[in-house]
């Protein structure tokens, strides 16, 4: 469903409030309004969008999957807000099948905009670790660098620890390969 359809429905539903509040139909009135606030929350946060979200926490990539299937048209079904989200949530899904495909969706996500630093972290690091597939150690550098900057809450601490660790060694085996010729 289209976001103008959600805020035209919204308003309905809120002007059938008002109507009945003022014919004393209180009890038909609350349930009424209750209704139109979920109608509005899911104009900000789409329905599908969490859902992907649950099932992506519970690891349950399938549901997820179809859960972002069900969007068909994000520009026209989703805010602009979430533009991003989106495009990081089927960033993460494709990280899971092909990690060397998914560096489009997180560099999309990064350029239309995430507000929370928690995930411009999660999508940089997910690129260094891209980086670091496709031996590319400066780039990886330069991402787990921008990386540690956005987690602030440091809620990834230890993945960016472990991919500094990984890209240590990354160094050790070139120096074995070099060493061997």
């Amino acid at each position: 469903m289209s976001n103008l359809v959600r805020l035209i429905i919204g308003f309905v539903l809120v002007a059938a409030a008002v109507a009945l509040f003022v014919f004393g139909h209180w009890g038909w009135g609350i349930p009424t309004i209750l209704l139109s606030i979920f109608v509005f929350v899911t104009y900000f946060y789409n329905e599908n969008m969490l859902i992907a979200q649950w099932h992506l926490r519970k690891d349950k990539m399938d549901k997820a999957e179809v859960a972002l299937a069900r969007i068909t048209n994000y520009e026209k079904q989703l805010n602009k807000m979430q533009y991003g989200y989106y495009n990081l949530l089927l960033g993460l899904l494709e990280s899971r099948k092909a990690p060397m495909k998914s560096e489009k969706y997180f560099k999309a996500a990064l350029s239309l905009g995430l507000h929370m630093d928690h995930n411009i972290a999660l999508a940089k690091l997910s690129l260094a670790g891209i980086a670091m597939g496709k031996r590319n150690k400066r780039e990886a550098q330069m991402y787990l660098a921008e990386a540690k900057k956005a987690d602030k809450n440091k809620l990834l601490a230890d993945q960016i620890k472990q991919m500094k660790d990984q890209l240590g060694m990354l160094d050790r085996q070139q120096q074995v390969r070099y060493s061997h010729r």
